[in-house]
């Protein structure tokens, strides 16, 4: 049996879905030298931006751009649009829900992840993706929600309590 890493996985989500996915685009040019986009998708396509230098940072964009191919409609490009603004975060929140999710929060607890770090390299995403994904939680939920047999704390700082 074959055991496709996180970032695998997603891009065989994609074919599902018939979702093109191109690796190594040069989104941002040389022209400003300021870093505009990592991630682009339009009708079908995703665009992952040459610079990418990490499989974690190739996941967690790709999770988000798999998130506008179910959730967004019409360009959202201009962010000072409401509705634009909203979109963004839905395709956020299902990219941290398809990579993390309090049950991954909870997988990485009973893996014995014992810092944030640890806990972004066993879920296979960046440490600075876990932190927006625990963030919108936090928002989500407030100091704590509960699954199944567990308690997730998210403040002060990320735990996870089983509950008797």
């Amino acid at each position: 049996m074959i055991h496709l890493n996180t970032y695998e996985e997603l891009l065989q989500d994609a074919d599902d879905e018939q979702v093109h996915v191109h690796e190594s685009v040069d989104l941002n040019g040389d022209s400003t030298g300021e870093k505009r986009l990592n991630g682009l998708y339009v009708d079908g396509h995703i665009a992952l931006d040459s610079q990418l230098k990490t499989t974690a940072e190739k996941t967690s964009l790709l999770a988000e751009e798999m998130g506008h191919h179910f959730t967004s409609v019409g360009d959202i490009t201009d962010l000072k649009n409401v509705n634009s603004r909203q979109q963004e975060l839905d395709a956020r929140l299902w990219g941290y829900n398809r990579l993390i999710g309090l049950r991954g929060i909870i997988r990485a607890f009973e893996h014995h992840c014992q810092n944030r770090y640890e806990m972004a390299e066993y879920l296979d995403v960046t440490e600075d993706y876990l932190e927006e994904a625990l963030a919108c939680y936090r928002s989500k939920y407030g100091v704590y929600t509960v699954v199944d047999n567990y308690a997730i704390y998210f403040i002060p700082n990320i735990a996870v309590a089983r509950r008797f």
